[in-house]
């Protein structure tokens, strides 16, 4: 069955690094772009990051830009989203997506990252 399953988040101190995984199974891969968002308490979920097939053309929301990298491992069905200079309003549950179209995509549990001194 499909899976998306996140990993690597936890608490860090204010201008820290975390590295988050998405390892991903049970569909076609290399034929997704694949997204980052994430969900503060009391908040909606924002789209974070975004990498198209073949590795190609990665944007981000303002709010992360020149602090987070998003990139791909085809060959291990892999995304991941390195974050720089953590603030606390990084704070959230970030969660993985693949995405073909708007109907054809998939989301994982989720994993926690915390930002406090």
């Amino acid at each position: 069955q499909v899976q998306l399953v996140e990993s690597g988040g936890g608490l860090v101190q204010p201008g820290g690094s975390l590295r988050l995984s998405c390892a991903a199974s049970g569909f076609t891969f290399t034929r997704y772009a694949m997204r980052w968002h994430r969900q503060a308490p009391g908040k909606e979920r924002e789209w974070v990051a975004q990498i198209n097939i073949l590795g190609g053309s990665p944007i981000y929301a303002d709010s992360v830009k020149g602090r987070f990298t998003i990139s791909r491992d085809d060959s291990k069905n892999t995304v991941t989203l390195q974050m720089n200079s953590l603030i606390v309003d990084d704070t959230a549950v970030y969660y993985c997506n693949a995405i073909r179209t708007g109907s054809d995509q998939y989301w994982g549990q989720g994993t926690l990252v915390t930002v406090s001194s």
